[in-house]
């Protein structure tokens, strides 16, 4: 038997016994969950009842942020990071790369594929990446948000001796500002309402980080009334996309990577026109977890950005505060490891 947390509906997280998994099948291997994230999209499970046209269709396990020890299959004993995301492998999409994009992606914690908020479960070994020594566990989970960061910027085009703006400073925020950095931008800049957030964002080598209100006009103070290059937009409002057409540069390039609370989003389509901009839609990640590896084991912070921690057992104390903002990344600890 294990422990398990199931969210059934809007705000209704129940922690109960429940019976593990089994023996895994061929091709999976028995994994016991270290630690969990909580990330923006499960505080929409949480508070929205789903993302979209998606919904909760019965009791489901949140999680998609993890690390673990595999038990069993052919990383036994090690630690691993886990990428939630099973693609078909078979569509056109996935034999194009496009494995982020597979229409029927079977998702950790989304839809009727349970979570990591679990003490145990089984996952595909292809989908397991062994952590090396100096990366935590929480480091481990942290993982699949650098993911999505490093995606965003790949989507971004970003190029070396750009300035960069990042619209939302929640943990991908700072994220996408590490990696930016690491890109070779010449400048990062962030808009965020939060205070401990823009400070976050300075700790993580932000140039400046502005209040939403005037932000843009502070982005063009700074660039001399150019504009930066690229925006990644984190926030998932209509407000934030417009803060990035008025930030960007003619010709620049608008990376929507946030999550709307509703299914449709607006822009100021006039300015936009003018500016010729590009937009990218930013979907989850791509096969970025070597990199993402590779970026945190050469010094890339995820440990400072764990602000707080909780138990299984308390796992409604980690959503209430993940969804009060109160600082930056929350984790759940499942297990020691």
């Amino acid at each position: 038997m294990m422990l398990a947390a199931r969210l059934h509906a809007v705000g209704d997280l129940r922690v109960a016994t429940e019976a593990d998994p089994g023996d895994a099948p061929a091709g999976w291997s028995l994994l016991a969950v270290t630690s969990v994230g909580i990330c923006g999209s499960d505080l929409h499970w949480f508070t929205d009842g789903g993302i979209g046209e998606n919904r909760i269709e019965r009791p489901v396990v949140p999680g998609h942020e993890f690390a673990a020890r595999a038990l069993t299959g052919p990383h036994a004993g090690r630690r691993v990071a886990v990428d939630p995301a099973i693609p078909c492998d078979i569509c056109e999409l996935c034999r194009m790369g496009h494995h982020n994009l597979c229409p029927t992606v079977q998702f950790a914690g989304h839809g009727t594929v349970d979570g990591a908020l679990q003490e145990y479960l089984v996952w595909p070994d292809h989908l397991l990446h062994p952590l090396p020594d100096e990366l935590s566990n929480d480091a481990g989970a942290l993982l699949e948000p650098l993911g999505v960061a490093i995606h965003a910027a790949d989507v971004a085009h970003l190029r070396p001796g750009a300035d960069v703006l990042i619209v939302g400073a929640g943990p991908i925020g700072v994220l996408a500002t590490q990696v930016a950095l690491r890109r070779g931008a010449s400048r990062v800049f962030v808009t965020e309402p939060l205070a401990h957030r823009r400070e976050t964002a300075l700790r993580h080598g932000a140039a400046a980080a502005w209040s939403p209100l005037g932000g843009a006009d502070a982005v063009r103070d700074a660039t001399d009334g150019r504009g930066v290059d690229v925006v990644i937009e984190l926030a998932g409002t209509d407000a934030a996309i417009a803060a990035a057409v008025a930030a960007v540069r003619p010709g620049g390039r608008v990376a929507l990577a946030g999550i709307p609370a509703h299914d449709a989003s607006s822009f100021p389509a006039a300015a936009a026109r003018r500016k010729g901009l590009t937009f990218a839609m930013v979907r989850r990640m791509k096969d970025t977890y070597p990199r993402a590896i590779a970026m945190a084991a050469g010094g890339l912070d995820l440990d400072g950005l764990v602000t707080a921690r909780h138990g299984l057992g308390a796992v409604a104390n980690a959503f209430d505060a993940a969804a009060q903002r109160r600082g930056d990344k929350v984790v759940v600890v499942v297990t020691g490891g």
